[in-house]
């Protein structure tokens, strides 16, 4: 694999990524649910850049199974190697959180767990389940990993009841040996696929800004079409640490709002597009998106 780390100065942040630090009352209220029922986020686990808003509005993103990764994504700051044994109770101190924190709309996502038989399947599942039960009202968004063709174990994540079943693709065919070695493109599109032909509302995310061409992002929406994609988020790469892979670009929010506009001409239905879009942000819009 190419080398990850350049000895090139670092690219200097463009006025449009520029983001408020976390404050308020309503941050310090996720912030102390968080800790109280020690949980994971991907908000945390991720560095995410809408942290401060997201959780300022109340919100955040749950991060199952552990905050180890199977995976070495030279992307992601979520830690990567052996997991530690899994919590059966996870399902239940989630749901409980959700509950306290009286949110309309849940996400939900994991780590890798490829060590696992089931992928985690049986987690997933009761986690979904668990949350329905203690907030009847509630929708809720899983953002579910690569299963390696495990289909079995797909179906077993995705029946529970959730609205919205999200798989990222995170980045175009291409420069999939760079940017996830362990994972496959033809195999994310299957997933998205059979998702879609069990009648979920799909979704899945993209990263700009890590050296694709235009062309390329333009077939990975093909791609996109063909599996019946529901909701596709567009973002901008931001490098987590000087270990992760480079920013190649800053791509400037005109090429974002062109990009939105492909997507949707090929029948995707919904696109967020602009640099800081994550997966999860505005995730309470996508499930509203016809799935016919």
């Amino acid at each position: 694999m190419d080398s990850i780390v350049s000895q090139e100065p670092k690219k200097k942040k463009p006025d449009w990524l520029r983001v408020k630090l976390p404050v308020g009352k309503e941050y310090a209220e996720v912030r102390r649910l968080v800790d109280k029922h020690k949980l994971h986020t991907i908000c945390e686990s991720g560095n995410c850049p809408n942290m401060g808003e997201c959780w300022g509005a109340g919100t955040a993103t749950f991060m199952i199974l552990g905050n180890v990764c199977t995976r070495s994504c030279t992307f992601c700051a979520v830690a990567t190697g052996r997991p530690p044994e899994y919590d059966l109770e996870e399902p239940k101190r989630v749901a409980e959180a959700i509950h306290n924190m009286k949110v309309k709309h849940a996400v939900i996502t994991s780590v890798n767990r490829d060590e696992l038989k089931d992928k985690g399947a049986e987690i997933w599942y009761q986690t979904v389940v668990e949350t329905k039960k203690l907030s009847p009202g509630i929708t809720i968004e899983t953002l579910i990993p690569d299963v390696k063709a495990d289909w079995d174990s797909l179906y077993r994540m995705i029946e529970g009841g959730q609205e919205v079943v999200s798989h990222n693709v995170e980045t175009v065919k291409e420069l999939y040996r760079r940017v996830r070695p362990q994972a496959r493109y033809e195999r994310s599109m299957e997933q998205i696929k059979r998702t879609r032909d069990l009648g979920r509302r799909t979704k899945s995310g993209i990263m700009l800004g890590l050296g694709e061409t235009d062309e390329q992002v333009f077939r990975a929406m093909d791609d996109y079409a063909v599996a019946g994609l529901h909701v596709l988020t567009l973002g901008q790469y931001l490098q987590p640490t000087k270990m992760h892979i480079e920013v190649a670009e800053f791509v400037h929010p005109d090429k974002f709002a062109m990009f939105k506009e492909e997507g949707l001409k090929r029948g995707i239905k919904y696109v967020e597009s602009s640099p800081l879009v994550r997966s999860s942000y505005h995730a309470e819009r996508h499930v509203h998106v016809p799935i016919d």
